[in-house]
């Protein structure tokens, strides 16, 4: 058994195909000190956790801030709104608001692959840090913006430098957990966007208490956003490149971080690029299948980041209140992605099943809000509003099955970059639905456009179920050598080249 103060590190340098992970460990399986073990995960927990919940978070809110900045005078102040005065009664068209929201992910669209793959290429650090900090200085910069046809460049902008950040934590995470701790993990992280919805929800309605100063109030939003995502790149420039060179940990330490990884058969780091994973990427139906669940899932986050108070200020509230009933819609997200992260971890192949259950309070609250009656205060569309929130933990759960159930370095890179490609398609398919001109009708193609890309959703989910158990049930009819498994974990093999691996449901 592995124990801390006795053991020592291989020192060998692997093939550049295989995973460094060889540098550390040999080919033959060690047995590990549970004790041990659990100490290990714990430091990775600290290290990375709370500083990736709030790096998401960030990411969410500095989107999202957009729909709360337009109810302070951004839509006025760049010509977001161009009212109609030659109709009776007058005709506002939010078309460039929309176009403000969906430009962003189109920005994303443009990075996802290359900044992913460089990612993987280079050193996470000197990748992660800079371009974070880069970000922070857009994100802020957003403040100086003095027309629409300005914040379109800035959104494109700002899209493809973020789009590094999801991608990257959900490689990091396949690279430091197993397989059964991936769920709860990737939950985490995921998580920020309940948090920040919360948090950037009462920053928000603090910063509409202003009423003097030289800026406009949405305009210390965006530097706030973009002084806090400057701390959080500092964060990044010190992170290490792989739990072989985690120097949170002892070198002891990392080799059991390495040894633990071993059953899964999923890897840990390797940083050639490979064509011939890429075309089997390519070729994957599961990778498809995820895609179109995240993109028909993210339809409703392109439409609620960013014209969610707009659509509860006409339930008949005030400005200011339309921005507090974001809090559910954060707590939904709070308390759900988390719980159907852990209940993976104690009851398996459940993911599958958990998305599609959650799927349905979002189709209930997009009826609730569309057929309810709207007026002075009502209460039925805003609980179908925060039954919305129910997006979050449906899409921690795709990216959950996507992350777990890939291996070989280039292959889970290209997953990664392919599930945040389906999001950004989302994101701009989502404020497209929101017609200004179908207010009085309780915009009818939002919602039941919404309902749509959630049966598609539920649809593909169990397509994707039905495809890996059939994949499972065929690898367990095979005949292996338990030791060849130990001796392959570290090779950088994909999961269909490797028979050991096993997927999740």
């Amino acid at each position: 058994m592995i124990q801390v103060d006795s053991i020592a590190s291989v020192g060998t340098t692997p093939d550049s195909d295989k995973d460094v992970a060889l540098a550390m460990v040999s080919d033959v399986a060690q047995e590990i000190d549970p004790v041990v073990a659990k100490r290990v995960l714990q430091k990775i927990d600290l290290y990375f956790m709370p500083a990736m919940l709030i790096g998401y978070g960030m990411v969410y809110y500095d989107k999202a801030i957009l729909g709360s900045a337009s109810l302070f005078g951004m839509t006025t102040d760049l010509a977001l709104e161009v009212i109609d005065h030659s109709t009776s009664p007058a005709t506002v068209d939010t078309s460039r608001l929309s176009w403000a929201t969906s430009i962003f992910y189109f920005g994303m669209l443009a990075g996802l692959y290359p900044m992913t793959f460089i990612l993987q290429r280079f050193n996470i650090r000197c990748v992660l840090g800079p371009v974070v900090l880069l970000w922070a200085l857009v994100c802020a910069a957003t403040a100086g913006v003095s027309s629409w046809r300005g914040l379109f460049v800035q959104r494109f902008f700002l899209g493809f430098i973020e789009s590094v950040i999801p991608t990257s934590f959900m490689t990091i995470v396949g690279s430091y957990y197993t397989q059964e701790e991936q769920a709860l993990r990737q939950a985490w992280w995921f998580s920020g966007t309940g948090w920040f919805t919360i948090i950037g929800g009462a920053l928000n309605y603090g910063f509409g208490q202003i009423t003097s100063g030289s800026l406009a109030r949405w305009q210390y939003i965006y530097i706030l956003a973009g002084a806090l995502t400057f701390l959080f790149g500092l964060w990044c420039c010190a992170m290490p490149n792989s739990p072989v060179s985690a120097w949170f940990l002892t070198p002891a330490e990392r080799v059991i971080a390495v040894e633990r990884l071993r059953k899964g058969q999923t890897g840990i780091r390797c940083q050639k690029i490979k064509f011939d994973q890429i075309k089997e990427s390519s070729l994957d139906v599961k990778i498809y299948l995820v895609a179109v669940m995240m993109a028909s899932a993210y339809t409703i986050n392109g439409a609620i980041s960013g014209f969610g108070p707009l659509i509860v200020s006409t339930f008949g509230y005030e400005t200011l209140d339309s921005i507090l009933f974001q809090f559910p819609v954060g707590a939904v997200c709070v308390i759900f992605i988390p719980l159907c992260g852990y209940i993976p971890t104690v009851i398996p192949n459940t993911r599958i099943p958990m998305l599609i259950v959650c799927c349905l309070p979002v189709i209930a609250g997009c009826v609730m809000i569309w057929k309810s009656q709207w007026g002075y205060q009502p209460a039925t569309p805003v609980v179908g509003y925060a039954l919305t929130g129910f997006f979050g933990p449906v899409v921690s759960l795709i990216i959950t099955v996507g992350a777990s159930n890939v291996a070989g370095a280039t292959k889970k890179t290209v997953m990664a970059a392919t599930v945040f490609v389906a999001y950004t398609v989302g994101n701009i398919i989502g404020p497209q639905l929101i017609k200004s001109e179908t207010k009085a009708q309780h915009y009818p193609e939002l919602w039941t456009g919404l309902i749509i890309c959630y049966c598609i959703t539920i649809l593909a989910a169990i397509t994707l179920y039905l495809v890996l158990w059939r994949e499972n049930r065929s690898r367990s009819t095979l005949e292996l050598d338990e030791i060849q498994r130990d001796k392959i974990a570290f090779d950088d093999l994909t999961d269909k080249q490797n028979p050991f691996f096993r997927y999740v449901l």
